[in-house]
């Protein structure tokens, strides 16, 4: 009796066992492959090779790029090399990528830049928030922008126990801002487990020097955040729910849950078009790719296009990593509209991560390879 209920016992085990493994397959777009979408007027920006994981474009044109992730699990060219933050000036004929110089007295040899978001104050100040990863540990840094030697002063490091695996921010004024935090854990192995049993322990944090507070909970993995122009609704990405959320935001800056859009893809960073309210997100068509490496199977990228919520979804993996772009519009219709504005297999980018435009020009950035300068 008891060999047979040992028997038992371990084929429920098995069979609960291969039941996770399928969802975690499925949340991962496992066998997902996607048709190319071609843009005729791309160029690799030079100067960029380890990464490209978020871009935030100002106004004025001027675009940051945060480059050199380094995160558990995830491919890196350049795992000694401290991270960077280059500026473009999307104004120019042929704009160039430059690093930014930081001032002294920030420990540049463990920047881990991550996510990023800027702020115009209204003496017209640009403050950067930089999600870091020091040691594998969270914080958000924050500048200030000075465009007249192209350089960043580092003014605080902002560290809290909310703030435990922070992915992406968006700053709602100079030193405040929500995030996502992706994962419940911050050890990797934690994590992962977390991922393949598929906890919905993710959620969104506000911080401001007053107050800080959780503010949406109940996410598979909070990934990008932004803002809409006018100001009254947050967008979050859960990357592994394949969705974008919208959320209205109040004056106590508690958020309320409006609707959700879902996508057969893995949305990672979301940038928004201050001009028609469009959404870009880069995605993963196939997340698995994004944590096997296999130079012969790149992962590869995608991005939808027309007017309204504009996501660039790739998969970032070891295989080869499909590219993905999508452009979100109008993400509070009843039918919102998603368009692939860009697709390949990996032979041009890996892991693509973000996608943002301005003044028909688009950028699109990686976890860990290269980055794109198109003209649409």
């Amino acid at each position: 009796m008891g060999k047979v209920l040992a028997a038992a016992l371990v084929g429920i085990a098995a069979a609960l066992a291969a039941e996770r493994l399928l969802a975690f397959r499925n949340r991962l777009n496992a066998t997902r492959e996607v048709d190319p979408v071609a843009l005729p007027n791309c160029r690799l920006i030079k100067g960029i090779e380890t990464g490209s994981e978020d871009i935030d474009i100002l106004p004025n044109g001027l675009a940051f790029i945060s480059s050199g992730l380094k995160y558990p699990g995830l491919k890196s060219f350049a795992p000694d090399k401290p991270g960077e933050i280059f500026l473009m000036d999307l104004n120019e004929k042929k704009p160039k990528a430059s690093e930014l110089r930081i001032s002294r007295g920030f420990d540049l040899g463990s920047f881990n830049p991550h996510g990023i978001s800027t702020y115009i104050d209204k003496d017209d100040t640009v403050y950067l928030f930089v999600v870091n990863h020091p040691h594998q540990k969270s914080t958000v840094e924050l500048f200030k922008f000075m465009e007249d030697d192209n350089s960043l002063v580092h003014l605080k490091t902002i560290r809290h126990d909310l703030l435990t695996s922070v992915n992406d921010v968006v700053a709602v004024g100079p030193d405040s801002f929500y995030a996502t935090n992706d994962h419940y854990f911050s050890d990797f192995i934690l994590m992962f487990l977390e991922m393949y049993l598929g906890l919905t322990w993710s959620n969104v944090v506000y911080y401001s020097p007053k107050e800080v507070k959780e503010v949406a909970a109940g996410f598979y993995s909070a990934n990008g955040i932004n803002i809409s122009p006018d100001k009254k609704y947050i967008y979050i990405a859960d990357i592994f729910d394949h969705n974008v959320h919208v959320m209205e935001k109040h004056a106590d800056w508690n958020l309320t849950h409006v609707k959700t859009l879902q996508l057969d893809t893995l949305a990672d960073n979301l940038s928004v078009d201050p001009d028609t309210g469009d959404i870009w997100t880069g995605c993963h068509p196939n997340g698995m790719k994004l944590f096997y490496d296999d130079p012969d199977n790149p992962p590869a990228s995608e991005v939808p296009f027309g007017r309204c919520l504009w996501a660039i979804c790739v998969l970032e993996s070891a295989i080869v990593q499909t590219i993905l772009v999508l452009r979100i519009q109008n993400i509070l219709a009843e039918q919102p509209t998603v368009t692939r504005v860009y697709a390949e297999n990996g032979s041009v980018l890996q892991g693509t991560s973000v996608a943002t435009v301005y003044d028909g020009k688009l950028l699109i950035g990686t976890v860990f390879h290269r980055a794109l300068y198109c003209e649409l």
